[in-house]
């Protein structure tokens, strides 16, 4: 249309403006819900995507050990594409009630299911008051139906509280003697706070990684005033009133039949500068051969890696152990040890590393110029089969899973070995394939020996995954500010990850074993412990207090 063809009719010209305006707001929120459909499917396609990357995982197993990083930030950018979509669907809805604008259908779309909150939440009733007239007619004779109930999640700060115990005196008319009731139980001598808040102190500062300087200004920004040094005392006399627990927990570690070990780096405050020191862990875990006993871990701190540390530490113990190939190790297994040696037991997770770094096929897209090594990924494709096995057969039995070994995987596992030596001919014994391949087959008694035992795993991950936590929280505490702190760090290490796959929440065993552990008779201490521990009812806990 021209401006010739424009009417010189103001009224006219008015409906073709409004008009036009409506058509243009139509336009708009077509676009809009163009933009929300795009921004769904968008959505769909990665989720998805994700799927298929954990079905894949299912079912060959884990084809890089970076694919779970991969679908962690998948994920999170997952994350950001449903943002998208709300903030898209939110714009949707407004351009929709604009004035004069076509409501366009919005497409059915599946929303996450919503699970009920659970019943444990304690529940705040908040009454709408309901209308006095009906808003058809206004008669006031109105009839309740019934109600809808919507609930909302909502979060109340920690609140803390101070508790007054009051004992009252009582003098003797006859005699004059003043009676009074004894004081109450307090973990700290002439302490002032509790057993829960000791034990939220120990479980930020080594289970969250918060340090003490930081739960003082939390504390600080809730007026109360905890010094550094005031929360540092607590934190040491907590951890002498829980050592009787941490030397139950070591003695039922080292009565195992098999062992797992490893150590992590720990950075030491020393003379203006830090020094790097070691955590070493023992794990006893008999789940995957159907064993009976509870899972339970120890910690030991030391100022560096000489071996006579896990000596000392292993000196009395004479089962099975498994670790990786640290010289320290060595002494552990020569047949001149007293009791006995102990019998080695390599792990497969390390010696497929060392191929897996030579046939990463996910550096190799990053950097064009890195070559594959054929042999490593050919030994990570043997390794991963023996895994494959592993996972089906793991909880069955000693017994069984022997019997499964002999006949599905010790096949593949002497194919492996003939394999390995026929490469080692053919390739340099200073090349990194040819190390690799040195480092399996000069333990390879080591590695086979799961073979003819059902209780040996195929891996030494139960030990590796009892240190992650620790290679987390290094950098928010950023080192250990004394020998004497590295211990008290492994004995709460000790407590809080044994209590965790005995599936008993670290926090509430603990403020419950520090408001008893004074009255508990030490004969019975066991009873303590995260896989006996019995939490007290709220009527028998108060007539205890």
């Amino acid at each position: 249309m021209t401006r010739a063809d424009l009417p010189d009719d103001i009224e006219a010209l008015k409906q073709m403006v409004i008009a036009r305006e409506a058509e243009l707001a139509a336009a708009n929120a077509r676009a809009t819900q163009s933009a929300r459909e795009m921004s769904g499917a968008h959505a769909m396609i990665e989720t998805l995507k994700i799927e298929i990357q954990r079905l894949r995982r299912d079912k060959f197993g884990q084809t890089s050990e970076r694919s779970q990083h991969l679908i962690d930030q998948m994920e999170l950018h997952l994350g950001d594409i449903e943002a998208d979509r709300a903030e898209d669907e939110r714009a949707a809805e407004t351009d929709q009630a604009a004035p004069g604008a076509t409501i366009v259908p919005a497409p059915a779309r599946r929303h996450p299911v919503r699970k009920p909150f659970p019943d444990h939440l304690p529940r705040e009733r908040v009454v709408v008051p309901g209308p006095t007239s009906c808003v058809c007619c206004g008669s006031t004779r109105l009839a309740r139906l019934g109600e809808d109930v919507t609930e909302t999640l909502e979060a109340i700060p920690r609140q803390l509280r101070v508790v007054q115990t009051v004992r009252e005196k009582f003098t003797c008319r006859d005699c004059e003697k003043v009676s009074q009731p004894p004081a109450p139980f307090h973990v700290i001598s002439r302490g002032h706070v509790g057993a829960s808040v000791l034990a939220m102190i120990l479980y930020d500062k080594y289970a969250l990684h918060q340090p003490l300087n930081r739960q003082s200004d939390g504390f600080a920004r809730e007026g109360v005033e905890l010094s550094l040094s005031t929360l540092a005392d607590h934190v040491g006399s907590a951890v002498a009133v829980l050592r009787p627990l941490h030397a139950l927990i070591e003695a039922h570690v080292f009565a195992a039949e098999r062992l797992h070990g490893d150590d992590t780096t720990v950075p030491l405050l020393a003379k203006n500068k830090t020094i790097t020191a070691r955590l070493w862990t023992y794990v006893r875990d008999d789940k995957p051969f159907g064993g009976p006993e509870p899972p339970a871990a120890v910690y030991y701190f030391s100022r560096d890696r000489r071996g006579e540390h896990p000596q000392a530490h292993l000196a009395s113990y004479a089962g099975i152990f498994q670790a990786d190939a640290f010289s320290g190790y060595n002494e552990l297994y020569r047949a001149a040890r007293t009791p006995r040696p102990l019998t080695e037991a390599a792990c497969w997770a390390h010696g497929r590393r060392k191929f897996f770094v030579l046939a990463d096929i996910a550096a190799k897209a990053r950097d064009p110029t890195v070559n594959i090594s054929p042999i490593a990924l050919e030994a990570v494709k043997r390794i991963d089969e023996i895994f494959a096995i592993e996972r089906e057969i793991n909880g069955s039995d000693a017994g069984t899973r022997r019997a499964e070994r002999q006949d599905r995987v010790k096949p593949l596992v002497d194919g492996l070995h003939i394999w390995m030596k026929e490469q080692r001919t053919r390739v340099s014994g200073k090349s990194h394939i040819g190390k690799a391949l040195h480092y399996m087959l000069t333990r390879w008694d080591a590695f086979a020996r799961f073979l003819d035992d059902g209780r040996i795993c195929v891996s030494n991950n139960a030990a590796e995954r009892s240190v992650r936590a620790v290679a987390l929280g290094r950098k928010s505490w950023l080192f250990a500010g004394s020998d004497r702190g590295g211990d008290r760090a492994a004995i709460v290490y000790s407590l809080i990850y044994t209590a965790k796959p005995n599936d008993v929440d670290p926090l509430t065993w603990m403020a419950d074993v520090l408001a008893r552990i004074g009255d508990h008779p030490m004969s019975d201490l066991a009873a303590l412990l995260p896989w006996n521990w019995k939490p007290l009812a709220p009527a028998v806990r108060a007539i205890a207090a």
